[in-house]
């Protein structure tokens, strides 16, 4: 049998799973004149055959689907291994590696991870001006059958005093009691300096003991009295620009959750492995649900603030390449390689600022950690790698959308 046929059939099942429960729902909501089968509503639910099969037959079958599939929209195959049972989704989740081994995004989680170290990881922004919505896509350019991979999606709110950005995983629920929240972006008055929040601490060792409730629920609404976690992870500073010269943004980011040393050699930065709350499994449609709920397990842990920062270790800042002045062309450039096609005053490309003392190679100060650029009247390439995640990415990007005219 096929690898295809094989999905094909574990997408029949998970069928026939949401189709028993929806039976169950109707019969429970009858009045009580009505007579219902004697089933209780506790039951558990049969997996099928297929989560009887050898855990070797089983190991292999998935390492072949994740080995076969490299790019979406096929990559869902290894989605849908990861739905069909506890004994499947465990295997998978032992198979699929980190963005940064693999450089290859999975499961929602691996949107928090750090990118690859080599190869930076290619996606690119479409903007909708009409709703003030941004939404981040994989892949290098747009594809014409619109079969491209919405990985992060943002939504512009002004408000009296600053200007937010509220990042979801999806691309038309931006409600902060919604457990498709995964941050925000925050900007002052001016539009100089920017905070990026995370919905969870950037790495598992920030997940402290049992002991207190989460502020998320199995729900996908939650109390608006009781508000999403935010932990602050970057900020983001514009120079103003006094003498209202022209020429090129400059900008610093300084990362909160990231050591300088996880640019050095042997270093690491932090890589979280799962969501630290649960997920309903109905606030996905396909078998996005699944992966985020597989991955969860601590519903009822506290989590520090403390530990999102990294208070014993000198924080990783990222800085604006500084362009070169083209006499022919008069104006600032910048080698894009080919993925930035129009001239923008958003265009930059951060690099990460070091003292000589560190002893950092040169190769490494001048490797270019994220990049960002205009290929279209609404369309935007951004190229990230570690140890940036792709969730940080588009929120530095995000912050070259706000309106600063102080430093124009």
């Amino acid at each position: 049998m096929s690898l295809k046929s094989i999905v094909r059939e574990m997408k029949d099942g998970i069928g026939n799973i949401s189709r028993r429960g929806t039976e169950r729902k109707h019969w429970s909501n009858r009045t009580r004149s009505h007579i219902v089968p004697d089933v209780a509503l506790s039951d558990p639910i049969e997996q099928g055959q297929w989560a009887n099969l050898p855990p070797e037959l089983l190991l292999d079958i998935i390492r072949r689907v994740e080995e076969s599939e490299a790019s979406w929209p096929a990559r869902s195959a290894l989605l849908f291994c990861a739905s069909v049972c506890k004994s499947w989704r465990e295997i998978t989740k032992e198979i699929v590696k980190t963005p940064e081994e693999c450089g290859r995004l999975t499961f929602p989680i691996s949107l928090k991870q750090p990118g690859p170290r080599e190869s930076p990881i290619q996606c690119f922004i479409k903007r909708d001006r009409a709703n003030s919505v941004y939404r981040l896509y994989f892949g290098m350019t747009p594809s014409e059958d619109e079969r491209d991979k919405l990985l992060l999606s943002a939504k512009k709110i002004r408000r009296a005093t600053s200007t937010d950005f509220v990042i979801s995983f999806v691309a038309d629920d931006f409600s902060r009691a919604s457990n498709m929240y995964a941050g925000k972006l925050r900007s002052n008055f001016l539009g100089t300096k920017f905070s990026i929040h995370d919905c969870q601490p950037p790495s598992d060792a920030a997940i402290q003991q049992p002991g207190r409730l989460s502020r998320r629920f199995h729900a996908k609404q939650v109390s608006p009295r009781v508000p999403a976690c935010n932990y602050r992870v970057a900020t983001i500073s514009y120079e103003l620009n006094v003498l209202r010269t022209r020429g090129p943004r400059r900008m610093h980011s300084a990362m909160h959750s990231i050591p300088l040393s996880s640019i050095q050699e042997g270093g690491s930065a932090p890589t979280p492995k799962s969501f630290p709350q649960s997920f309903d499994e109905k606030s996905f449609s396909g078998p996005l649900a699944i992966a985020k709920e597989s991955a969860m397990d601590i519903s009822s842990s506290g989590i520090s603030r403390s530990a999102v920062t990294a208070t014993s270790q000198e924080l990783l800042v990222l800085k604006n390449k500084a362009p070169r002045w083209h006499e022919q062309l008069q104006c600032w450039c910048l080698n894009f390689k080919g993925r930035v096609t129009v001239a923008s005053v958003k265009n930059f490309q951060l690099v990460a600022a070091v003292d000589p003392s560190h002893n950092i190679p040169v190769a490494e100060q001048e490797k270019v950690i994220l990049q960002f650029g205009k290929i279209g009247k609404d369309i935007f390439t951004m190229d990230y790698r570690y140890p940036l995640s792709a969730f940080q990415a588009f929120a530095i990007c995000l912050s070259s959308f706000d309106t600063k005219p102080a430093c124009e």
